[in-house]
């Protein structure tokens, strides 16, 4: 995949298939991984830590982040340094708010000034971009998820919004932007176009792409052959 190299943008992997994982380290392309309680969950796993740290061992030289689960601001601390621990590639993700719509920043702070790699995930507001910014700068090495894919999910275009992401970010040099929860392959190179550091990408939508440039004539071809292919297997008849 050669148009891979070109790109400015570094692809994660997101998802908590160890194999899938395993699978997808093996790529040069894929720069980190990312997961979250939900994929975990979809994947079967039933001890957190455990598979943390099978992970860990498995790829112990690329970004990977954990998430916090707890709801509680004194327990995030106590959990998040906890993570922080299980490897030094480790990326600590802290939602930028609770249930109560309680925000994280001061925790977040404190984390990050404490040497922890933060991962703040779930944004999708430019005022939540600032004040994580705030919070982040002068502190370790981190990056803020601004939730893209559900910011289209709402009927607003994402890209102005993440431009904008990016220039708010200037003032936290250490911190890099992840366009989190993309919906299709074309957001790499959306996210790669204003210059996000870091896309976040479901292993479904890496099975996609092989088909990156592929002629747009073939590939009408190949689409008119599986719907008639897929009428004659069901035995259709008029």
């Amino acid at each position: 995949m050669q148009w891979a190299e070109a790109l400015r943008v570094k692809i994660f992997a997101d998802g908590a298939d160890l194999p899938g994982m395993l699978e997808l380290y093996r790529q040069p392309y894929i720069k980190g991984f990312t997961t979250n309680p939900t994929l975990m969950r979809k994947a079967g796993v039933t001890d957190y830590p455990a598979f943390a740290r099978e992970v860990v061992r498995a790829i112990p030289d690329r970004p990977i982040s954990f998430e916090v689960f707890s709801d509680e601001f004194r327990d995030m601390e106590r959990q998040a340094r906890q993570i922080a621990g299980w490897g030094p590639n480790v990326y600590v993700k802290i939602p930028v708010s609770n249930t109560r719509n309680e925000p994280s920043y001061e925790l977040i702070r404190r984390l990050s000034h404490d040497g922890l790699q933060i991962n703040v995930t779930a944004l999708m507001t430019l005022e939540q971009v600032t004040c994580v910014t705030s919070a982040l700068a002068g502190g370790a090495p981190s990056c803020i998820s601004v939730f893209a894919g559900r910011i289209a999910d709402t009927g607003r275009d994402p890209v102005p919004l993440m431009a904008e992401a990016l220039r708010i970010m200037e003032r936290a040099p250490s911190a890099e932007l992840i366009w989190a929860s993309p919906r299709e392959l074309l957001n790499i190179f959306h996210a790669n176009g204003i210059g996000c550091h870091i896309i976040t990408v479901t292993h479904d939508i890496l099975r996609k792409l092989s088909l990156v440039g592929t002629p747009l004539d073939q590939y009408s071809l190949e689409t008119v052959k599986m719907f008639f292919n897929d009428a004659a297997a069901a035995g259709f008849s008029i």
